[in-house]
């Protein structure tokens, strides 16, 4: 089969993929020249009555809980949905800041409802591309041909919305999930007309062979990173240096354009401090933010080689000069003990916090084979059967994530026990989210207190809330 793109993006009950729940999911499939191949996509996913939404985020897409349960597909539907028509194989999976945000929620997804959540973007030529980072790269290093919007502070920003604004591109409805993703086909189509050899480039960089082929420890380079993570007077752009090894199999790489002499002599105690230091200690006066940072290969990370800088004054565009980043690596180099303390530092990283709770336990460990068998036993299962079977798992999580499976789509299989012990976890999950829930609520319903639609919005998150929180909780 030929590769296409299928661009995509979510809109969520919240921001953490753990804890929250996808509520409207659209998405376009195109040809490798971005032209449209069939109909969208656009569903939604009915949110269950174990999940109270952030209210933020509902006012910000004006999704109700009570229209997606109208209207919306069960959590399995879904993920055979994604799996059978959407994630086919040789598909590039496209989103707008998706490898941060809209990939966690869809790897959550798959877990929960008894599939495989990393296939869907590796195996049988499939692959995952993520246009934020395309964008400011394009930004920093090509800008001609695109119009660059700025916030209304005069500063420099990326937002979907402004760029389709400041380029005529159409997007009728930010933050309706079909629209955006009309709208980020529009961007890549700019990009790929006015730079297509970065364009190119970039795409090719989602192979992490490629990237580990740019950054490596074998043959230490200095190499242009555009990160989230970095200055954006500079369009999010720098030179970095791979410093040493970081947790599965990816690499701690260092700002070039930051002097290290101040940290090269600090002991392992002192720069554990900065690696691991609170949002708080960071904003603290005096605080000197070490400039490293894990890149992970497997996240189509945007970068480039040291030469794209020699063009359309690329080095003046980022800040930085050849000069000052020759020094800088060779005091790096001169200091072999500072990337060694650093490797013995991020070995004690961890993304996730622990969690009793099966659902974000999806990075403690990988299913064995056996478990992978069962799985699918569960997942192929009508509600019938599933009222019989009871797999002999291996792994501790998949009991009692086959219990909220089963509760969630298929809550007729459930047995009088099964009912009685998801009850109590649901109440103790809604329990947990009421107090920030309330909160909100009241915090909003001050703001918008003279706006119709607004207080119609709140009016059905209240009513929510008491048809799903237990009786002495209402």
């Amino acid at each position: 089969m030929s590769q296409t793109f299928f661009f995509y993006d979510l809109e969520t009950s919240g921001i953490s993929g753990r804890d929250d729940r996808i509520m409207q999911f659209a998405g376009q499939r195109t040809d490798m020249d971005l032209q449209p191949i069939g109909d969208p996509f656009n569903v939604l996913v009915a949110l269950n009555d174990d999940t109270l939404p952030s209210p933020d985020a509902i006012m910000i897409t004006g999704i109700t809980p009570q229209s997606t349960q109208a209207d919306g597909l069960t959590e399995a539907q879904f993920a055979k949905l994604l799996m059978e028509e959407v994630f086919t194989p040789d598909t590039i999976t496209v989103g707008f800041n998706n490898v941060r945000f809209d990939d966690e929620f869809i790897r959550h997804l798959l877990w929960r409802n008894f599939h495989d959540p990393y296939e869907w973007a590796w195996s049988e030529g499939r692959s995952r591309w993520d246009m934020l980072d395309v964008v400011r790269m394009t930004r920093a290093l090509r800008p001609d041909g695109i119009e660059w919007p700025v916030d209304s502070e005069g500063k420099a920003t990326n937002r979907l919305e402004l760029l389709s604004q400041a380029n005529g591109l159409e997007h009728a409805n930010a933050h309706d999930a079909l629209s955006d993703v009309e709208a980020l086909i529009g961007v890549a189509r700019l990009v790929k007309t006015t730079q297509p050899k970065l364009f190119e480039h970039l795409l090719n960089m989602r192979d992490k062979k490629r990237v580990q082929k740019l950054v490596n420890l074998d043959d230490k380079q200095p190499f242009v990173y555009t990160s989230g993570r970095f200055d954006g007077d500079f369009h999010k752009t720098t030179v970095a240096f791979p410093l040493t090894a970081a947790p599965n199999g990816n690499v701690v790489v260092y700002d070039l354009r930051h002097d290290p002499s101040g940290f090269v002599n600090l002991s392992s105690d002192e720069l554990a401090k900065k690696v691991f230091a609170t949002w708080e200690e960071r904003k603290a006066d005096g605080f000197v933010k070490l400039p490293t940072k894990i890149l992970q290969y497997n996240r189509c990370p945007a970068v480039a080689p040291l030469g794209v800088l020699s063009q359309d004054d690329g080095w003046q565009r980022i800040g930085l000069d050849l000069e000052a980043v020759e020094n800088h690596k060779k005091i790096l180099v001169a200091y072999p003990a500072f990337a060694e303390k650093l490797r013995g530092i991020y070995e004690k990283t961890r993304e996730y916090k622990p969690s009793s709770n099966p659902e974000a336990q999806l990075y403690d460990g990988f299913l064995a084979d056996r478990d992978k068998l069962r799985v699918e036993s569960v997942r192929n299962a009508d509600e019938n059967q599933l009222a019989d079977l009871q797999p002999d798992f291996s792994d501790e999580r998949l009991p009692s994530l086959l219990l909220h499976y089963k509760a969630r789509s298929f809550p007729r299989s459930l047995s009088e026990s099964e009912i009685t012990d998801w009850e109590q976890w649901r109440a103790s999950r809604l329990t947990s989210q009421l107090s920030g829930f309330a909160k909100a609520l009241q915090r909003l319903a001050v703001t918008h207190q003279t706006n119709d639609e607004k207080q119609f919005i709140l009016q059905e998150l209240q009513l929510w809330a008491e048809s799903i929180l237990p009786g002495d909780e209402v």
